[in-house]
């Protein structure tokens, strides 16, 4: 054999390896660890390591069976085909190369590492010091090196089947300009919901249960937006604190379901969630966070990116390559710069666009993927692949548009198809409420679209995502309870979360028994959440929020995997029960009137036929405002007038000629509101006063009444003539009837 092969030892030596292990050289694609029916091909990204070795591992994760070296390597990835490996079998990667921090070269082949393809993660993290590259007491910190093994305190992968009988039900489809977001949490929602059986409380399995996309249903929600459900890791200063990372952001593993999620091992309980939302007409949005991961800056352990290809993986800095570019406030960034990291995140969502069937994705500090080294660019390769990807093409995409970083906010920045979290909403809206001066000319700009923003490139009203709450700050209960945060359970004395909340406790700090501050609070979230649904754009309601939950006060629960964060159906109040039929009414009545989600902004375009306009802003005369009552900055009461005569035949759908009259009182005193002039034969009939959230439908007024509207409320009008009104009613309150109420 040697005299045959002349001096080609390493050869020699391969076929020997091949023979011993059954490992051939295998395929370099797809990335990560594919079953094809006969065996498992295993792929590896790395351009700088200089020898991977597959680790086998039992079961459970625990004992290390054997390692087999990848016997290939073709284009920067290392590669090897194993007939004996099965769906099931649990691995992890050893990977070989220079330890030189200030080249940007973190190898160490004593740390096991997790696939970035992984598409399972098998056992639970243990923080200890066998995690970090370098020894934790050495004197020049990350420069040293330690030689302890991680395999005993790792997460390992596990090889998947992803067959799936998916059945009749299909993508929901929901348009854009019906689109209603939900915000929720796996757990949070189902932790408490005595409906689900205790054993799948908190995971995809509760979710998964009919009751839960039934209620979403009966809300008439379209949309669920779930917060992180990528694998990710518990903070070790949390842990020692007792506390864990709740929220989720601190991912770990882009194609991997969260462990703590599932009540069984395999992928497919999260697929059977999907497709019991889509049986019942309820899109699955995904919150995902590829603008860094879990391992944190130099200091941070070695668990998979880090020690497979430290300088391809992440943005450091050019001058000192030991450091890590940090625009995320996390420790470290992705480099979405460089191809093959581009395209794990694009796999990745191609991923669960495809296997896992979900419609869409809202993307955390989403301008840190779409800046290059010399800044953010629309035109950069991220947003570009998604805009020339026929799958990401396809479904919902959603940005937070901001980040730490240089040149961050880039509110209304991104390209068309993409919506975005507009916080300028967010900020005026409770401004308004809140009775702050000199708002109105900002807030007339949020309710009709933020035209002034997305009103370009042929981007449409949707593509402003309107909230008043988020997973992060104040809930709406609290944003009308509390004048600060108190966030003292986060262990951080206090100095966590936002300070600047543009809240009001209405007099009392916290909870109080004193009727007339309550009744004023309940006033203002119907206030709110009718200003949200009502306003052109795409509304996001946060979970809990449509029947008054709770945070006590706390702005940043992100560690509070516990009451503090989970909904408590059980305790749901009178009050809370009646915030949740509100809810339900407005919703009802946003789907009757199209106007309200019309696919062109307002711009005051006029009718001239018709002598009428899209949009007119009224003063409690009936009148139109002037340019003095504009300038103002003591006005606080004004009308919405929406004439749906005005659009153009092309245009239109079913309702969407209505005229509505919405009129918005921040001051705290009554105003007498005459209402203006209607066709003759015509009435204004009330539709929504946050005043009398009960009624189902208010008297009907002619021209000239003076309508007294209650200090801090919002009244809707219609104009109709004959029973027109009670019909068009009656079938948006079809959004409610027709769904099985929730007993809880």
């Amino acid at each position: 054999m040697s005299k045959l092969f002349g001096s080609d030892a390493p050869l020699v030596q391969a076929v020997s390896r091949l023979r011993r292990t059954g490992i051939s050289e295998g395929r370099p694609f797809p990335l990560g660890a594919t079953w094809d029916g006969l065996g498992v091909n295993f792929a590896l990204f790395s351009a700088h390591a200089t020898k991977i070795e597959l680790c086998l591992f039992d079961d459970a994760g625990e004992a290390e069976l054997e390692r087999v070296e990848l016997p290939e390597y073709t284009d920067e990835v290392w590669h090897g085909y194993l007939p004996t490996a099965r769906p099931g079998t649990v691995y992890g990667y050893r990977v070989y190369g220079p330890y030189e921090p200030d080249a940007g070269h973190r190898f160490n082949p004593n740390k096991l590492l997790i696939d970035p393809y992984a598409k399972q993660l098998v056992g639970q993290l243990k923080w200890g010091p066998e995690l970090f590259g370098y020894e934790l007491n050495h004197a020049d910190k990350d420069l040293s090196f330690d030689a302890r093994d991680s395999a005993a305190a790792m997460l390992k992968c596990r090889v998947i089947d992803p067959a799936f009988t998916w059945g009749r039900a299909r993508k929901p489809e929901v348009s854009w300009a019906r689109t209603i977001f939900y915000e929720m949490h796996v757990k949070g929602f189902t932790r408490l919901h005595p409906l689900v059986p205790a054993a799948d409380r908190g995971t995809f399995a509760a979710l998964a249960h009919p009751e839960i996309p039934a209620y979403l249903q009966s809300l008439g929600i379209t949309s669920a937006e779930l917060l992180p459900v990528h694998a990710f890791v518990d903070d070790s200063y949390l842990i020692e604190k007792g506390l864990r990372n709740y929220w989720g952001y601190n991912s770990i593993a882009f194609f991997a379901p969260e462990p703590r999620f599932q009540t069984t091992p395999f992928a497919s309980e999260f697929k059977t969630m999907v497709n019991q939302f889509h049986a019942h007409g309820i899109e699955v949005i995904l919150d995902v966070v590829y603008n860094h991961t879990a391992e944190g800056n130099e200091l941070g352990p070695t668990l998979s990116f880090k020690g497979i290809d430290n300088a391809s993986y992440y943005r450091l800095l050019p001058d000192q390559k030991r450091y890590y570019i940090n625009d995320t406030g996390t420790g470290n960034t992705v480099n979405l710069s460089h191809q093959r990291v581009l395209q794990m995140v694009a796999d990745s969502l191609r991923y669960w666009a495809t296997e896992m069937r979900v419609d869409g994705f809202r993307f955390d500090l989403a301008t840190i993927l779409a800046r290059e080294p010399y800044g953010f660019d629309e035109g950069g390769g991220f947003l570009d692949a998604c805009r020339q990807d026929p799958v990401l093409s396809s479904v919902k995409l959603i940005a937070e548009p901001w980040d730490i970083g240089p040149g961050g906010y880039q509110v209304g920045q991104f390209p068309p198809g993409w919506a975005e979290w507009n916080d300028k909403f967010r900020d005026t809206v409770r401004r308004f409420w809140k009775g702050d001066q000199g708002v109105v000319p900002d807030f007339v700009k949020r309710i009709s679209g933020s035209g002034d923003l997305f009103n370009k490139r042929g981007r449409k009203p949707w593509a402003s995502v309107n909230f008043v709450t988020a997973h992060d700050g104040f809930n709406l209960t609290d944003l009308v309870s509390h004048n600060d945060k108190h966030n003292e359970e986060n262990g951080e004395a206090n100095r966590d979360g936002h300070s600047n909340n543009h809240s009001w406790n209405h007099g009392i700090e916290g909870p109080t028994e004193d009727a007339e501050v309550t009744e004023l609070r309940e006033r203002q979230k119907r206030n709110l959440i009718a200003t949200m649904m009502l306003s052109h754009g795409t509304p996001m309601l946060l979970a809990g929020d449509e029947f008054g939950h709770s945070q006590k006060g706390n702005n940043n629960a992100y560690a509070q995997d516990n009451e503090t964060s989970w909904l408590n159906w059980l305790g749901i109040t009178s009050q809370g029960r009646a915030l949740r039929e509100f809810t339900r009414k407005v919703i009802a009545t946003r789907k009757a009137f199209p106007i309200l989600y019309r696919s062109r902004f307002l711009i005051g375009a006029r009718n001239e036929e018709l002598d009428v306009t899209d949009v007119s802003w009224l003063s409690p005369t009936g009148n139109e405002m002037s340019l003095d009552e504009w300038e103002d900055g003591n006005v606080r009461c004004f009308g919405m007038l929406l004439d749906g005569r005005a659009q153009e035949s092309g245009v239109k759908r079913r309702g969407s000629d209505a005229t509505l009259l919405l009129v918005y009182n921040a001051h705290f005193d009554a105003v007498n509101f005459m209402l203006p002039s209607v066709p003759d034969g015509s009435s204004w009939v009330g539709l929504i006063d946050t005043n009398q959230p009960e009624a189902q439908q208010l008297p009907a007024f002619a021209f000239g009444h003076n309508y007294v509207v209650t200090g801090r409320s919002l009244i809707l009008f219609g104009l109709a003539a004959g029973d027109d009104m009670t019909r068009r009613l009656r079938h948006g309150m079809g959004y409610i009837s027709d769904v099985t109420e929730t007993p809880l």
